[in-house]
């Protein structure tokens, strides 16, 4: 009965709307009508269900002329596409895959790699956006560091890929790059606190070492993209590229294989050749493990420098290669000094100790 009843609503109005299609080619009114008969079917057996969508309807029946006026006159074709690219990618293929590892060798996960790929994508979306609204002098470095809370190497792709777009925010993209470096820092220096007090002691110096030299580096670009006139700069249309989101997932997806097989290949004979497999892909989850070890007294608070900082290390060449692949030379000739003066601050920090009276 509601199959024939709803069979029968849609049919009435798609009759209704070929007749009155000239006057009006909107399709909310008819969609409207058949979402109706569907949650009153709905109330019967879920009310509760039926009552939160029916007024979830009503809201949007109620926002549609300020949101076909957002679309119309504030969006253009190419964002509205790449706004529904991203919804599908997120709502549509990502719970398709299968969430379990595959070969080789037991090491990439479908579902982990996609979302890779919608966390590059959403980075690149909110630099795109964070221009329009702040200019490229503000928006790319505030991103940049958020972004960087989150994972800095796909940070770094995503600003390389901005900076190829648009060579004119070129600085700005490297100052949001190099600052994404900053906020992981601070982020691993917080993982460490709350997981090992003891391990943050014995790496608080080389920590602070590679966080301020990564500011100092961030504040000489982000200085230069204040001084530059961009914030009228005209965007392509395009807030992300998914070709570049691509590229950098699979760039994931080796250095998993590649830490997997290193895993493999040495087993549990040492921390340090897992840390630095690890460091491929995370540094934070490395920290955390190596920490972990450390309140659990398997090893001690100073035999966990080695472990996080190769982690570090490993994962600095990660972020080079991820900016030259996505930036090109432009943008990697300026974030790769800048990622190896950090790695060096944070080897520098380790002697730092020792030459204390």
């Amino acid at each position: 009965m509601l199959a024939t009843l709803t069979a029968g609503v849609m049919l009435l109005t798609a009759l209704a709307y070929w007749r009155a299609s000239r006057d009006d080619p909107g399709l909310t009114t008819e969609i409207a009508l058949v979402l109706t008969v569907l949650l009153g079917a709905l109330a019967v057996e879920r009310p509760a269900l039926a009552a939160g969508l029916a007024a979830a309807v009503a809201v949007l029946l109620a926002a549609r002329s300020p949101l076909h006026r957002f679309i119309g006159s504030v969006l253009t074709p190419d964002e509205v596409r790449d706004a529904l690219l991203f919804a599908v990618a997120t709502l549509v293929v990502l719970p398709l895959l299968p969430d379990r590892v595959f070969a080789p060798p037991g090491a990439i996960n479908p579902h982990t790699i996609w979302i890779v790929v919608i966390l590059v994508m959403a980075i690149s979306a909110a630099g795109y956006i964070a221009v329009r609204l702040l200019g490229g002098r503000y928006g790319l470095p505030l991103v940049g560091f958020a972004g960087g809370l989150v994972s800095s190497t796909a940070t770094i792709g995503a600003m390389g890929g901005r900076a190829r777009r648009s060579p004119r925010l070129l600085a700005s993209s490297v100052a949001g790059a190099v600052l994404s470096t900053v906020a992981t820092v601070i982020l691993m220096s917080a993982v460490l606190a709350a997981t090992s007090p003891a391990a943050l002691l014995a790496l608080a110096i080389p920590l602070a070492c590679a966080g301020l030299t990564a500011a100092v580096y961030a504040a000489a670009f982000t200085v230069r993209a204040l001084k530059q006139d961009i914030d009228s700069i005209e965007e392509n249309g395009r807030a992300f590229s998914l070709r570049t989101a691509l590229l950098f997932a699979l760039i994931v997806a080796i250095m998993m294989a590649t830490s997997a097989l290193l895993t493999d290949r040495f087993g549990e004979t040492g921390i340090l050749v897992m840390a630095a497999a690890a460091g491929l892909v995370d540094t934070h989850a490395t920290a955390a493990s190596v920490a972990a070890l450390v309140t659990a007294g398997k090893i001690s608070a100073t035999d966990a420098v080695l472990p996080v900082l190769a982690a570090f290390w490993v994962n600095t060449a990660s972020k080079m290669t991820a900016a030259y692949i996505a930036g090109g030379l432009p943008f990697a000739s300026r974030v790769i000094p800048g990622l190896i003066l950090v790695a060096l601050a944070a080897w520098a920090g380790t002697f730092f100790p020792q030459l204390l009276p």
